[in-house]
Protein backbone atom coordinates (compact mmCIF):
# COMPACT_ATOMS: atom_id res chain seq x y z
CA UNK A 1 0.00 0.00 0.00
CA UNK A 2 1.36 3.45 -0.92
CA UNK A 3 1.55 6.48 1.36
CA UNK A 4 -1.44 7.97 -0.44
CA UNK A 5 -3.54 4.85 0.11
CA UNK A 6 -2.63 4.79 3.78
CA UNK A 7 -3.64 8.45 4.15
CA UNK A 8 -6.94 7.83 2.35
CA UNK A 9 -7.70 4.81 4.49
CA UNK A 10 -6.86 6.78 7.63
CA UNK A 11 -9.16 9.67 6.69
CA UNK A 12 -11.99 7.31 5.77
CA UNK A 13 -11.69 5.54 9.11
CA UNK A 14 -11.59 8.81 11.04
CA UNK A 15 -14.58 10.25 9.18
CA UNK A 16 -16.61 7.07 8.84
CA UNK A 17 -19.59 8.73 10.54
CA UNK A 18 -19.12 12.17 9.06
CA UNK A 19 -18.15 14.18 6.01
CA UNK A 20 -15.02 13.17 4.11
CA UNK A 21 -12.21 15.72 4.37
CA UNK A 22 -11.20 16.18 0.74
CA UNK A 23 -8.53 18.71 1.73
CA UNK A 24 -6.62 16.03 3.62
CA UNK A 25 -6.96 13.68 0.68
CA UNK A 26 -5.43 16.34 -1.55
CA UNK A 27 -2.62 16.85 0.95
CA UNK A 28 -1.88 13.13 0.71
CA UNK A 29 -1.92 13.27 -3.07
CA UNK A 30 0.48 16.22 -3.12
CA UNK A 31 2.81 14.58 -0.61
CA UNK A 32 2.96 11.39 -2.65
CA UNK A 33 3.37 13.35 -5.85
CA UNK A 34 6.39 15.19 -4.48
CA UNK A 35 8.08 12.00 -3.32
CA UNK A 36 7.34 10.40 -6.70
CA UNK A 37 8.79 13.51 -8.38
CA UNK A 38 12.03 13.17 -6.42
CA UNK A 39 12.28 9.49 -7.36
CA UNK A 40 11.63 10.35 -11.02
CA UNK A 41 14.39 12.94 -10.97
CA UNK A 42 16.89 10.55 -9.41
CA UNK A 43 16.00 8.01 -12.09
CA UNK A 44 16.48 10.71 -14.73
CA UNK A 45 20.07 11.31 -13.73
CA UNK A 46 20.95 7.64 -13.96
CA UNK A 47 19.08 7.17 -17.25
CA UNK A 48 20.69 10.15 -18.96
CA UNK A 49 24.15 9.14 -17.75
CA UNK A 50 23.66 5.70 -19.28
CA UNK A 51 22.37 7.24 -22.48
CA UNK A 52 25.43 9.43 -22.79
CA UNK A 53 27.95 6.69 -21.98
CA UNK A 54 26.44 3.68 -23.70
CA UNK A 55 24.67 5.34 -26.62
CA UNK A 56 21.29 3.86 -25.88
CA UNK A 57 19.35 6.85 -27.27
CA UNK A 58 16.26 5.63 -29.07
CA UNK A 59 16.18 2.37 -27.13
CA UNK A 60 15.83 3.26 -23.46
CA UNK A 61 12.58 4.53 -21.99
CA UNK A 62 12.89 5.69 -18.40
CA UNK A 63 10.67 7.46 -15.90
CA UNK A 64 12.46 10.78 -16.06
CA UNK A 65 12.20 14.32 -14.77
CA UNK A 66 14.73 17.05 -13.97
CA UNK A 67 16.51 17.98 -10.76
CA UNK A 68 19.12 20.47 -11.92
CA UNK A 69 21.09 21.95 -9.09
CA UNK A 70 20.47 19.03 -6.72
CA UNK A 71 22.79 16.45 -8.30
CA UNK A 72 25.67 17.15 -10.67
CA UNK A 73 24.69 14.61 -13.29
CA UNK A 74 21.22 16.14 -13.78
CA UNK A 75 22.33 19.77 -13.99
CA UNK A 76 21.30 21.66 -17.09
CA UNK A 77 24.15 22.09 -19.55
CA UNK A 78 25.56 25.65 -19.47
CA UNK A 79 24.73 27.72 -22.52
CA UNK A 80 21.36 26.16 -23.32
CA UNK A 81 18.13 28.15 -23.42
CA UNK A 82 16.94 29.28 -19.97
CA UNK A 83 13.81 27.71 -18.49
CA UNK A 84 10.44 29.35 -19.22
CA UNK A 85 9.01 32.17 -17.13
CA UNK A 86 5.30 31.82 -16.33
CA UNK A 87 3.46 34.52 -18.30
CA UNK A 88 1.76 37.37 -16.50
CA UNK A 89 -1.90 36.93 -15.60
CA UNK A 90 -3.27 40.21 -16.90
CA UNK A 91 -5.75 41.95 -14.66
CA UNK A 92 -5.14 39.66 -11.66
CA UNK A 93 -3.73 41.29 -8.51
CA UNK A 94 -0.70 39.85 -6.79
CA UNK A 95 -0.69 38.37 -3.30
CA UNK A 96 0.29 41.68 -1.69
CA UNK A 97 -2.93 43.32 -2.89
CA UNK A 98 -5.13 40.27 -2.48
CA UNK A 99 -3.71 37.74 -0.01
CA UNK A 100 -7.01 35.85 0.18
CA UNK A 101 -6.72 35.10 -3.55
CA UNK A 102 -3.78 32.74 -2.95
CA UNK A 103 -5.02 29.22 -3.62
CA UNK A 104 -8.28 30.47 -5.13
CA UNK A 105 -7.44 29.60 -8.75
CA UNK A 106 -5.42 26.48 -9.66
CA UNK A 107 -4.31 28.10 -12.91
CA UNK A 108 -2.87 31.28 -11.36
CA UNK A 109 0.22 32.00 -9.26
CA UNK A 110 -0.31 35.12 -7.17
CA UNK A 111 3.41 35.53 -6.51
CA UNK A 112 6.67 34.73 -8.27
CA UNK A 113 10.31 35.73 -8.56
CA UNK A 114 12.10 38.52 -10.39
CA UNK A 115 13.17 36.74 -13.62
CA UNK A 116 16.07 39.16 -13.97
CA UNK A 117 17.54 37.97 -10.67
CA UNK A 118 16.48 34.33 -10.41
CA UNK A 119 15.77 31.29 -12.55
CA UNK A 120 12.43 29.49 -12.37
CA UNK A 121 12.81 25.74 -11.81
CA UNK A 122 9.15 24.91 -11.26
CA UNK A 123 5.79 26.15 -10.03
CA UNK A 124 2.46 24.86 -8.79
CA UNK A 125 -1.00 25.97 -7.69
CA UNK A 126 -3.73 23.96 -5.97
CA UNK A 127 -7.18 25.27 -5.32
CA UNK A 128 -7.99 25.62 -1.65
CA UNK A 129 -4.46 24.82 -0.49
CA UNK A 130 -1.10 26.26 -1.59
CA UNK A 131 0.85 27.92 -4.36
CA UNK A 132 4.55 27.21 -4.80
CA UNK A 133 7.59 28.34 -6.78
CA UNK A 134 10.99 26.66 -6.96
CA UNK A 135 13.90 28.79 -8.15
CA UNK A 136 17.62 29.36 -8.01
CA UNK A 137 19.60 32.58 -7.67
CA UNK A 138 22.80 32.42 -9.73
CA UNK A 139 24.65 29.19 -9.06
CA UNK A 140 23.06 28.84 -5.63
CA UNK A 141 21.14 25.92 -4.21
CA UNK A 142 17.48 25.70 -5.30
CA UNK A 143 14.89 27.21 -2.95
CA UNK A 144 11.27 26.14 -2.68
CA UNK A 145 8.72 28.71 -1.46
CA UNK A 146 5.18 27.64 -0.58
CA UNK A 147 2.43 30.10 0.27
CA UNK A 148 -1.06 29.78 1.71
CA UNK A 149 -3.78 32.14 2.90
CA UNK A 150 -4.79 29.81 5.72
CA UNK A 151 -3.07 29.82 9.11
CA UNK A 152 -1.70 26.33 9.63
CA UNK A 153 -2.26 25.52 5.97
CA UNK A 154 1.33 24.34 5.52
CA UNK A 155 1.64 22.20 8.64
CA UNK A 156 0.64 18.92 7.02
CA UNK A 157 2.63 19.36 3.81
CA UNK A 158 5.97 17.52 3.65
CA UNK A 159 8.87 19.68 2.44
CA UNK A 160 10.27 18.55 -0.89
CA UNK A 161 13.89 17.41 -0.68
CA UNK A 162 13.88 17.31 3.14
CA UNK A 163 12.84 14.56 5.57
CA UNK A 164 9.11 13.86 5.48
CA UNK A 165 8.65 14.60 9.19
CA UNK A 166 10.56 17.90 9.15
CA UNK A 167 7.42 19.89 10.11
CA UNK A 168 6.62 18.45 13.53
CA UNK A 169 5.01 21.50 15.12
CA UNK A 170 3.25 24.68 13.95
CA UNK A 171 5.62 27.14 12.28
CA UNK A 172 6.16 30.52 13.99
CA UNK A 173 5.94 32.66 10.78
CA UNK A 174 8.12 35.30 12.41
CA UNK A 175 10.89 35.39 9.82
CA UNK A 176 13.11 33.00 11.74
CA UNK A 177 15.29 30.38 10.04
CA UNK A 178 15.82 27.03 11.66
CA UNK A 179 18.08 24.16 10.63
CA UNK A 180 16.46 20.86 9.83
CA UNK A 181 17.39 17.97 12.09
CA UNK A 182 20.40 16.06 10.83
CA UNK A 183 21.68 19.16 9.02
CA UNK A 184 19.56 18.28 6.00
CA UNK A 185 18.77 21.91 5.17
CA UNK A 186 17.06 25.08 6.34
CA UNK A 187 13.47 26.17 6.85
CA UNK A 188 12.24 29.77 6.99
CA UNK A 189 8.66 30.87 7.75
CA UNK A 190 7.22 34.38 7.68
CA UNK A 191 4.23 36.55 6.70
CA UNK A 192 5.01 38.64 3.57
CA UNK A 193 1.79 40.58 4.23
CA UNK A 194 -0.92 40.17 6.87
CA UNK A 195 -3.06 37.14 6.08
CA UNK A 196 -0.38 35.41 4.00
CA UNK A 197 1.84 32.60 5.26
CA UNK A 198 5.05 31.62 3.49
CA UNK A 199 7.58 28.82 3.94
CA UNK A 200 10.98 28.64 2.22
CA UNK A 201 13.12 25.51 2.26
CA UNK A 202 16.51 24.57 0.88
CA UNK A 203 19.13 21.86 1.28
CA UNK A 204 21.77 24.58 1.75
CA UNK A 205 22.99 25.43 5.25
CA UNK A 206 23.88 29.07 4.59
CA UNK A 207 21.23 31.20 6.33
CA UNK A 208 22.43 34.41 4.69
CA UNK A 209 22.11 32.82 1.25
CA UNK A 210 18.51 31.83 2.04
CA UNK A 211 17.64 35.36 3.17
CA UNK A 212 19.17 36.79 0.00
CA UNK A 213 17.23 34.28 -2.09
CA UNK A 214 13.81 35.22 -0.71
CA UNK A 215 14.55 38.86 -1.53
CA UNK A 216 13.94 38.06 -5.24
CA UNK A 217 10.32 37.09 -4.55
CA UNK A 218 7.66 39.32 -6.09
CA UNK A 219 4.31 39.67 -4.35
CA UNK A 220 2.91 42.44 -6.56
CA UNK A 221 2.31 40.43 -9.74
CA UNK A 222 0.34 37.33 -10.72
CA UNK A 223 1.35 34.76 -13.32
CA UNK A 224 -0.39 31.90 -15.06
CA UNK A 225 0.41 28.33 -14.07
CA UNK A 226 1.60 27.71 -17.63
CA UNK A 227 2.07 24.12 -18.80
CA UNK A 228 2.95 22.30 -22.05
CA UNK A 229 -0.38 20.49 -21.80
CA UNK A 230 -3.90 21.87 -21.39
CA UNK A 231 -7.16 19.91 -21.14
CA UNK A 232 -9.96 21.23 -23.33
CA UNK A 233 -12.59 18.62 -22.50
CA UNK A 234 -13.33 17.41 -18.98
CA UNK A 235 -15.70 14.70 -17.72
CA UNK A 236 -19.10 15.90 -16.56
CA UNK A 237 -18.87 17.81 -13.31
CA UNK A 238 -15.04 17.77 -13.26
CA UNK A 239 -12.65 20.70 -12.99
CA UNK A 240 -8.92 21.36 -12.99
CA UNK A 241 -8.00 21.61 -9.29
CA UNK A 242 -4.22 21.66 -9.44
CA UNK A 243 -1.23 22.41 -11.64
CA UNK A 244 2.43 21.39 -11.14
CA UNK A 245 5.23 22.09 -13.65
CA UNK A 246 8.94 21.22 -13.47
CA UNK A 247 11.42 22.93 -15.83
CA UNK A 248 14.56 22.47 -13.74
CA UNK A 249 16.32 20.62 -16.60
CA UNK A 250 14.74 22.58 -19.45
CA UNK A 251 15.04 22.23 -22.43
CA UNK A 252 15.94 18.54 -22.15
CA UNK A 253 13.29 17.58 -19.63
CA UNK A 254 9.85 19.04 -18.90
CA UNK A 255 7.21 17.48 -16.66
CA UNK A 256 3.73 18.60 -15.72
CA UNK A 257 0.84 17.17 -13.75
CA UNK A 258 -2.71 18.52 -13.67
CA UNK A 259 -5.11 17.40 -10.94
CA UNK A 260 -8.69 16.77 -12.05
CA UNK A 261 -11.34 16.81 -9.34
CA UNK A 262 -15.05 15.99 -9.13
CA UNK A 263 -17.22 15.97 -6.04
CA UNK A 264 -15.28 15.80 -2.77
CA UNK A 265 -13.16 12.68 -3.08
CA UNK A 266 -12.85 11.95 -6.81
CA UNK A 267 -9.44 12.69 -8.35
CA UNK A 268 -7.67 11.90 -11.61
CA UNK A 269 -4.29 13.18 -12.84
CA UNK A 270 -3.18 14.22 -16.32
CA UNK A 271 0.58 13.55 -16.42
CA UNK A 272 2.90 14.96 -19.10
CA UNK A 273 6.59 14.21 -19.54
CA UNK A 274 8.89 15.34 -22.37
CA UNK A 275 12.43 13.92 -22.54
CA UNK A 276 14.55 15.04 -25.48
CA UNK A 277 17.28 12.46 -24.84
CA UNK A 278 14.99 9.45 -24.44
CA UNK A 279 13.10 8.11 -27.44
CA UNK A 280 11.24 4.91 -28.20
CA UNK A 281 8.85 3.32 -25.75
CA UNK A 282 5.53 1.57 -26.15
CA UNK A 283 4.19 1.53 -29.69
CA UNK A 284 1.34 -1.00 -29.58
CA UNK A 285 -1.83 -0.13 -27.77
CA UNK A 286 -4.75 -2.14 -26.44
CA UNK A 287 -7.25 0.71 -26.66
CA UNK A 288 -8.17 3.51 -29.08
CA UNK A 289 -8.67 7.12 -28.04
CA UNK A 290 -10.05 9.53 -30.65
CA UNK A 291 -8.77 7.25 -33.40
CA UNK A 292 -5.27 7.02 -31.90
CA UNK A 293 -3.64 4.06 -30.16
CA UNK A 294 -3.65 4.07 -26.38
CA UNK A 295 -2.60 1.64 -23.69
CA UNK A 296 -4.53 0.74 -20.55
CA UNK A 297 -2.27 -0.66 -17.84
CA UNK A 298 -2.92 -4.24 -16.77
CA UNK A 299 -4.20 -3.09 -13.37
CA UNK A 300 -6.46 -0.47 -14.93
CA UNK A 301 -4.83 2.40 -13.04
CA UNK A 302 -3.60 4.45 -16.02
CA UNK A 303 -4.39 5.11 -19.67
CA UNK A 304 -1.56 6.36 -21.93
CA UNK A 305 -1.98 8.05 -25.31
CA UNK A 306 0.66 6.73 -27.71
CA UNK A 307 2.40 8.21 -30.73
CA UNK A 308 3.66 11.50 -29.26
CA UNK A 309 7.41 11.83 -30.04
CA UNK A 310 9.45 11.83 -26.81
CA UNK A 311 6.30 12.63 -24.84
CA UNK A 312 4.41 10.52 -22.33
CA UNK A 313 0.81 11.62 -21.83
CA UNK A 314 -1.04 9.62 -19.20
CA UNK A 315 -4.39 9.84 -17.46
CA UNK A 316 -3.78 8.37 -14.01
CA UNK A 317 -7.00 6.98 -12.57
CA UNK A 318 -5.44 5.88 -9.29
CA UNK A 319 -2.07 4.75 -7.96
CA UNK A 320 -1.15 1.10 -8.40
CA UNK A 321 -1.34 -0.52 -4.99
CA UNK A 322 -3.15 -3.35 -3.30
CA UNK A 323 -6.40 -2.02 -1.94
CA UNK A 324 -6.20 1.33 -3.73
CA UNK A 325 -9.57 3.04 -3.71
CA UNK A 326 -11.26 3.73 -7.08
CA UNK A 327 -10.91 7.35 -8.13
CA UNK A 328 -14.53 7.77 -9.12
CA UNK A 329 -13.56 8.32 -12.78
CA UNK A 330 -13.98 5.70 -15.49
CA UNK A 331 -11.73 4.54 -18.32
CA UNK A 332 -14.05 6.28 -20.78
CA UNK A 333 -13.65 9.56 -18.89
CA UNK A 334 -9.86 9.13 -18.87
CA UNK A 335 -10.05 8.68 -22.65
CA UNK A 336 -12.11 11.86 -22.93
CA UNK A 337 -9.46 13.75 -20.97
CA UNK A 338 -6.66 12.49 -23.23
CA UNK A 339 -8.61 13.09 -26.43
CA UNK A 340 -9.18 16.73 -25.52
CA UNK A 341 -5.65 17.45 -24.30
CA UNK A 342 -3.74 20.11 -26.24
CA UNK A 343 0.02 19.59 -26.12
CA UNK A 344 2.82 21.98 -27.04
CA UNK A 345 3.97 21.74 -30.64
CA UNK A 346 7.52 22.27 -29.40
CA UNK A 347 7.99 21.65 -25.64
CA UNK A 348 11.32 23.54 -25.74
CA UNK A 349 9.60 26.71 -27.01
CA UNK A 350 7.27 28.12 -24.34
CA UNK A 351 5.62 30.27 -27.01
CA UNK A 352 3.98 27.09 -28.33
CA UNK A 353 2.61 26.06 -24.95
CA UNK A 354 -1.21 26.02 -25.09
Amino acid sequence: MTDLDQRIASVLRERADGEIDARRLLRGSRALGRRRQVRRRMTAGTALALVGVLGFVGVVKADVGGLAGRMPWTATTPGVSPPPVPPLADGVPGAAAGPTLVGSDPQVLHFGVDPERARYLGWGAHQGTIESVRFRVGAGTPVLVEVTAAAGGLDDFPVEGLPVDVVREPLPFDGSIRPVSGRAGLLMSWQPVPGLYARASTTDLDQNALRRAVEVLRWDTARRCASPVRPTELPSGARVAGCDVDVSSFPGLVTAELTINRARTQYMWLRYRYASHVAGGRTEGNRTVAGRPAYLSSDGTSLELLGLPRVDLIAQLRWAAAGAEPSGFTEAEAGMLLAGAKVAANPTDPQTWP
